[in-house]
């Protein structure tokens, strides 16, 4: 299981390195979360989402619970050092894991919205740059009428 963790530790960290820098992965990562978000896709990774919750705080409590066991009987046995080293590793990528989704999330919502918002902004400089343009032609066929 630890394995699993750190390649999905890693895959999303350098899914975060994609989208934190222009390159043409990004564009392909963006389309591909776009439709990923569609359908049944959210559904899915809510429950995913819930399921490593569970597992992340079932890890946690077990921890605790050897953590009170050792702290009762004053000796740590090697058996509760290494099941406790191992439970800390596992929450600690989990918990690294559920975080980094997130960033994820939003890094493509942030995305998006400045994509969209350059959409806007180059659309009313054009509105305004047809006006002036137009504003400038009244001016100029007004000062011909006037020399004439």
């Amino acid at each position: 299981m630890i394995y699993l963790l750190f390649t999905i530790v890693l895959t999303e960290m350098s899914l975060i390195l994609i989208l934190l820098f222009r390159n043409p992965l990004r564009n392909l990562l963006v389309m591909g979360l776009d439709l990923l978000k569609q359908g049944t896709g959210p559904l899915i990774a809510r429950t995913v989402g819930a399921t490593v919750v569970v597992v992340f705080t079932s890890t946690l409590f077990t921890a605790m619970e050897i953590q009170k066991r050792s702290k009762d009987g004053g000796v740590i046995n090697p058996t509760d050092e290494v099941l406790m080293a191992n439970l800390l590793l596992q929450s600690s990528l989990m918990g690294f894991s559920l975080f980094l989704a997130l960033m994820v999330d939003r890094l493509h919502y942030y995305i998006k919205e400045v994509h969209l918002v350059r959409r806007q902004l180059e659309r009313a400089m054009n509105i305004n740059k047809d006006h002036e343009e137009s504003k400038k032609a009244k001016v100029s066929q007004l000062d011909s009428e006037d020399k004439s």
